[in-house]
């Protein structure tokens, strides 16, 4: 998931202007804990129109085209468009009842729309859920029930600068400990201007803090009701906060400037995902070859990062499901997981993808899929976005120093409670 943040106004109504629509609340696709309905055997036949963004969007017809030639009685029709329309796009023909058979679906939006029963439920033993990283399994379940399967996926490491590091004497942090004094011996010995570049708050900061909030052993939900108002979450947001005020982080950093600063050396460490390894190439040449890695995140009580990327789903509306699921099933095969990581350079989120070529040779890619291994999502619910904001804003107060956490967290969680989960 490479930032999917958009307006959700439009899906704060959907579940009644579908329901109002005709759509049967009772059954699976309005989240009940029952699988989908078997697929038929044999050929994929007919059409289907599928739906996707970005990159993969645009390369999706050679894989379309490859699925065709295995069925040739079945057509897809590939709709491409930009991220930026893509929320309100589903979200607009949702409510229209205007939906495609399938469509890519960005991981932390699944709550909000599984929720409007549009969704069919994923047919049962069509896939194999050991087959996936548990953390991308875990975003297309709602309430019991999967809406769908991971598709790609991404998760977030330690970029660092080893040139900086060997001059400062210090190794790739193990522990939270290690991480603050990575960070003050790049800047204080290795020459950086700051350690570590951290989000200071805004919106999406909660994907950089909630990796340290589970490290801490918080999270955001826990049998149905929010639990941001706890010690380990004040632990988390504490230790975050302690980089901004040890000065070890920028507390604010203009678009574009934690990569060139990093390359200039003035950033020592920044934690991002896998696409930045090509940024970092482009933009540092062969003057940073060989002069920067990545780390795993750091330990505490657990080493968890956060797990994003894009679902795959199929509408209840279609006309022709078991098409669309035999597409859907092929997309999430090993030989055409790696044809999407050929075509985009997207992370396959089938575990037997990772097992040849260079997915298994290359030391970078390697590391991304190691911690792949421990990586989650926040839960799945319809008001995802609404109590996002709530942490984000959490966040930004403390790393500013306008709020200190114990009052932070306690903040956020009645406002989070008030929010609801949308259930």
């Amino acid at each position: 998931m490479r930032h999917w943040r958009h307006a959700t106004a439009v899906v704060a109504a959907l579940a009644l202007g579908v329901t109002g629509c005709g759509r049967d609340d009772g059954g699976p696709g309005a989240g009940g804990p029952s699988a989908g309905g078997a697929v038929a055997e044999g050929k994929a036949t007919g059409e289907i129109t599928v739906w996707a963004m970005g990159a993969e969007g645009e390369k999706l017809k050679a894989l379309a085209d490859d699925f065709t030639r295995e069925n040739p009685a079945a057509k897809v029709t590939v709709t491409a468009f930009p991220f930026d329309a893509a929320h309100d796009k589903l979200a607009t023909a949702i409510a229209g009842r205007q939906t495609p058979d399938v469509s890519m679906m960005g991981s932390t939006w699944m709550g909000e729309f599984a929720k409007t029963g549009a969704l069919d439920p994923t047919p049962a033993g069509l896939f194999d859920q050991a087959a996936f990283f548990p953390g991308a399994w875990d975003t297309t379940v709602v309430d019991g029930t999967a809406y769908g399967v991971p598709w790609y996926v991404e998760t977030r490491l330690i970029y660092h600068r080893t040139d900086l590091a060997a001059k400062a004497g210090v190794g790739k942090p193990a522990n939270w400990q290690e991480l603050t004094a990575f960070a003050k011996g790049l800047k204080e010995s290795g020459g950086a201007k700051w350690g570590i570049s951290l989000q200071p708050g805004g919106t999406g900061a909660w994907q950089s803090f909630l990796p340290f909030a589970w490290q801490a052993g918080a999270d955001v939900l826990a049998d149905g009701k929010f639990t941001l108002d706890t010690p380990q979450m004040r632990t988390a947001l504490e230790y975050y906060a302690s980089f901004f005020r040890q000065g070890l982080a920028p507390s604010q950093v203009a678009p574009g400037a934690q990569e060139s600063g990093f390359v200039s050396g003035d950033i020592g460490a920044f934690v991002s995902g896998p696409w930045h390894m090509s940024i970092l190439r482009e933009q540092g040449g062969a003057a940073l070859e060989g002069k920067w890695d990545v780390a795993p995140m750091p330990r505490e009580k657990a080493g968890t990062s956060f797990i994003g990327g894009a679902d795959l789903v199929v509408y209840r509306d279609t006309d022709n499901r078991d098409t669309a699921w035999k597409f859907v099933r092929y997309l999430t095969s090993p030989a055409a997981q790696q044809k999407l990581y050929d075509l985009v350079g997207s992370l396959p989120a089938v575990t037997a993808t990772w097992q040849s070529g260079k997915l298994a040779d290359d030391p970078l890619l390697k590391a991304f899929g190691a911690q792949l291994a421990d990586a989650k999502s926040p839960p799945a619910m319809a008001t995802w976005e609404q109590v996002a904001d709530v942490i984000d804003d959490g966040i930004e107060r403390v790393v500013r120093g306008v709020t200190d956490p114990a009052t932070a967290t306690r903040e956020m969680q009645a406002k989070a409670s008030a929010i609801g989960t949308g259930s």
